[in-house]
């Protein structure tokens, strides 16, 4: 389920990335500022992930 919800995080940045760059390039600021909500959610849900397998044991260090 950790690997589900990596997938989930990565998703929703680059889906925000894109909405931000359309947003950009339409001029229009509320796409915009929904590509940042939605990068933002992505980091978090990643962040929420990162912490979770510390706490399991499993660092970035040792991670095959």
């Amino acid at each position: 389920m950790a690997a589900d919800e990596k997938a989930k995080a990565k998703t929703e940045q680059a889906t925000g990335k894109v909405k931000q760059a359309a947003g950009s390039a339409l001029g229009n600021e509320r796409l915009e500022a929904k590509g940042h909500a939605d990068e933002a959610k992505g980091h978090a849900r990643q962040a929420k992930e990162d912490i979770k397998d510390e706490l399991k044991g499993k660092g970035k260090d040792e991670r095959p």
